[in-house]
Formats: C-alpha cells, structure tokens, sequence
C-alpha cells in the first residue's frame, strides 16, 4: 500500500526538520518546503495527498498558498498557527482549508489531525438513501430541497439544474445536513460526525464551512438556530 505523501510548508528550520522526522517516523512521505512559492511548484509537481501550510511563510503565505492550491484541488490542506485566536485562523478556513492545529503543537496531536482528514477524504460516506420526507425515493441516492439536488451515490449536487463544486469536507457537510433537514445539528455534534473529532474542537470551523457552503447552495438553505446550530430547510 502506496504511503501517504504530505506537503509540509513551514519556514522555521528546527520545526520543519523535526516535524518531517515525526511525520516519517509514523510512516508518511514528507516533502517539505521552507516557503510559499517553493511549496506552490512542489504541490503542482509531486500532487501531495495533503497539504501541511503554516501561515506565516515567506514569499507567499500560507493563507494565498491555500487558496492557489484550492484552485487547482481539492485535496485536504491543514493550516499552522501559532496563535488560536488569530484571525489569521479564520482567513486559512475561509481560503478553503478543512482544520488547523495551533502551534506549538504536540508530534501525535497532528499525526491524529492528519488521520482525522484522512479517513473522511478517503471514506466520504452519506446519509441513507432517502428523499426529504423519509423515504427511498425513485431516483435512488437523489435528495431534493427546492432547487438543490444532492446524489449521495455519485457525490454530486446541483443548483437550479448546475453542478456545485464542493470539496470533500464540504460535502460531508452538507450530507449532514440532507441526511436530517429540518433538524438542528450542534456544532459539536457537527464537529463530531464532519470532522472526527473526538474531543473538543475550534466550533469556527463549522461556522466557516457552513457560511461557503451557503454561497454554494444558497444563504437561506441553511438555517442558523441561535444558541443551538444549524439545519437545512426541506
């Protein structure tokens, strides 16, 4: 079985050298890159499996790094901060990226972040096979809310007839959501069944996915619940 191959954008040489050692010692493939526009040339010759991107890298950073690779891929892309209530956290999610661990961070805490992503890029199951009102409907794996089609078998949508590009975490999203419309899922419910999480998370990565998603599938599609979480109007 082929190993999976991580692209690690951190300019700290200490950090970058130590976090590829850890990283192939658990059995990765590490190419690692000290700034943005080196990582750029080596996403688009080696097409990592998941892209590791500080923010705060030299010639073009982390954040402008994540939207280029966004362009071009949709493959996981876990951002480094080394602060948790920077805003600079917020601006890697909305560029596209699907986690963030802070730093200093613990070399096991990432390895599980990175398995986390992983398994639900690698594992991107759906809800039941079941039209909004509970039942299998005709098309089989086609759920429908108003002008939105969900195809939970070929993972694919369509708004008013046109496809909808989603990446994966966003796509689980949304199976979420379509799997119960009309329910109210909690942020940590959703950070849970999206993101894998085990434990405790940031809940501003839901907030973040869910606001693109909207400008995807319509801001009234899904609802916010003060004080509760979110559902998806039938």
């Amino acid at each position: 079985m082929a190993e999976t191959h991580v692209l690690f954008v951190e300019d700290d040489d200490v950090i970058r050298e130590a976090t590829q050692l850890a990283l192939e010692r658990d059995g990765f493939t590490v190419t690692a890159m000290p700034d943005g526009l080196s990582g750029l040339e080596a996403f688009r010759s080696d097409r990592p499996d998941i892209a590791l991107l500080d923010v705060m890298v030299p010639g073009l950073d982390g954040v402008s790094l994540c939207r280029r690779i966004r362009d071009e891929s949709t493959v996981p892309v876990i951002m480094l901060s080394a602060r948790a209530d920077s805003i600079d956290v917020v601006l890697g999610l909305e560029a596209g990226a699907d986690d963030y661990v802070t730093k200093p961070f613990d070399g096991a805490v990432l390895v599980a972040r990175i398995r986390a992503v992983l398994r639900r890029f690698g594992h991107a199951g759906g809800p039941d096979r079941r039209t909004s009102d509970g039942d299998v409907g005709p098309d089989g794996g086609l759920l429908v809310f108003g002008e939105l089609e969900v195809d939970t078998e070929g993972m694919e949508v369509r708004r008013s007839g046109e496809p909808v590009g989603l990446t994966p975490t966003e796509m689980r999203l949304l199976l979420e959501f379509s799997s119960a419309p009309g329910t109210v899922l909690s942020r940590d419910k959703l950070l849970g069944r999206v993101w894998d999480y085990g434990w405790g998370g940031d809940t501003r990565v839901v907030d973040v996915h869910v606001q693109r998603l909207r400008t995807k599938i319509g801001q009234d599609r899904i609802e916010t619940v003060r004080g509760f979480g979110y559902k998806l109007k039938p």
